[in-house]
């Protein structure tokens, strides 16, 4: 049984358990009294996250907003305030650099998708050649701990629009 189902197993019989009373006991609470909240069954689980070190940042060197590029591109990450390290390795103040193509940031309490919009660089790169259709894109760099989990507060540089000329 998976954690989700025995913690919705768990909220449910204290639900039940908590509306099978007896009378008396319902009138000795008094009118007014309210019932215990429950927690939702349907919130999601939360993995532990790692804390950020301060003035953390990561964004892109020689890459600007509305630049004109041709493909193949070399496109270089940077970072400040905390230290690049190859996923798995769980050093202080550490994380490693994912690469969002064409897509939104994803759920921080959750690890980052590993696909084509969402390009892990696990092995601790600090650069990629990217081959991009012509036309636009966004581009924006998400820090992830040893685990492929957003920090608290999550690590992520300002999206960016580029043009694939053809």
């Amino acid at each position: 049984m998976t954690t989700w189902i025995r913690a919705w197993a768990l909220t449910a019989t204290a639900a039940l358990a908590a509306g099978c009373g007896d009378r008396d006991s319902d009138t000795a609470q008094g009118a007014d009294s309210q019932p215990a909240v429950v927690e939702s069954a349907m919130a999601k689980p939360q993995l532990p996250r790692t804390d950020a070190p301060e003035g953390a940042r990561v964004f892109f060197l020689e890459l600007a907003d509305g630049a004109v590029v041709t493909s193949p591109l070399t496109v270089r990450f940077a970072v400040e305030n905390i230290t690049v390290v190859p996923a798995g390795d769980d050093q202080p103040s550490s994380g490693h650099h994912h690469l969002l193509i064409d897509t939104v940031l994803p759920d921080f309490g959750l690890p980052i998708p590993k696909d084509e919009q969402h390009v892990h660089f696990g092995g601790g790169q600090t650069e990629t050649v990217l081959e991009l259709a012509p036309g636009e894109h966004t581009l924006q760099l998400l820090l992830g701990d040893h685990l492929h989990i957003p920090h608290q507060p999550p690590i992520y540089s300002e999206a960016i629009t580029i043009t694939v000329s053809e």
